[in-house]
C-alpha cells in the first residue's frame, strides 16, 4: 500500500513542529549551566578607524551572582556586573560604577542575553530564533524608545552556549564579541567566590 502524498506532507509538517526549537527551549539551555568559564575576544569597530580596537581577557558567568569580565590587553581591569550594578576593581577592591542609564541598559540586556532570559529580552527587542539546540542565530530588533537610539539590532549565535554577539549601532559603529573555550565543567574558585560576594 503507497502511503498518500498528502498524508506525508502533514506528518512531516506536524513532526517538524513538534521538534521545532523555540525561545523556551533556548532559554531552559542556556539557564542549565550554573557557572561558565571562558575567554573572550572583542572587537570594536568605529567608523572613524581603520582597524578595530580589539581586547581580550577571560569571564565567569554565575547564575546566582552575575558576571565576572576580567579584560587582560590592551589594559588589565576586572569588571563586575550583578543585580546591583557594574563594579571596577581598583587598589581599594570592588567600586560600584554611577549607574548611566544606556550604559545600565545595555548591562542588564548583556546579562539578560548571556544566562539565557528570554522573558526579560521580549520585554525590550522583537526576537527571531533560527536554528536548533546546536547551532541556533538569535536576532534582537530594539523596541523601546532607548535602545532605538543606540541599538539598530543585535545578533547572538550560539549552541550549547552563547559563541558569538554582534551588536550594530545606529551610527554605524558595531561590537563583536567572540565566547571561546566556554566551559560549563568548573564551580566557582575560591577567588571567585570572594569576588562576587565583596
Amino acid at each position: 500500500m503507497r502511503f498518500p502524498v498528502g498524508a506525508l506532507i502533514l506528518l512531516l509538517s506536524v513532526s517538524g513542529l513538534a521538534h521545532a526549537f523555540d525561545l523556551q527551549q533556548l532559554s531552559d539551555q542556556l539557564a542549565k549551566p550554573s557557572v561558565i568559564h571562558g575567554s573572550f575576544i572583542q572587537e570594536k569597530h568605529l567608523r572613524a578607524l581603520p582597524q578595530p580596537l580589539v581586547s581580550k581577557g577571560t569571564f565567569v558567568l554565575a547564575k546566582d551572582h552575575g558576571l565576572l569580565w576580567l579584560l587582560k590587553t590592551p589594559l588589565q581591569q576586572d569588571y563586575r556586573i550583578s543585580a546591583q550594578g557594574i563594579a571596577r576593581r581598583d587598589a581599594n577592591g570592588w567600586q560600584l560604577l554611577p549607574n548611566k542609564s544606556a550604559g545600565a541598559e545595555q548591562n542588564r540586556l548583556f546579562l539578560a542575553v548571556l544566562q539565557g532570559d528570554s522573558s526579560g529580552l521580549q520585554r525590550d527587542f522583537e526576537l527571531q530564533l533560527q536554528g536548533e539546540a546546536s547551532g541556533w542565530k538569535l536576532t534582537l530588533i530594539p523596541r523601546s524608545l532607548l535602545l532605538k537610539q543606540v541599538f539598530t539590532q543585535i545578533n547572538i549565535d550560539g549552541g550549547e552556549l552563547v559563541q558569538k554577539i554582534e551588536l550594530l549601532e545606529t551610527q554605524g559603529d558595531s561590537t563583536v564579541l567572540r565566547m571561546q573555550d566556554s566551559s560549563a565543567s568548573q564551580p566557582l574558585s575560591e577567588a571567585e567566590q570572594h569576588d562576587f560576594a565583596q
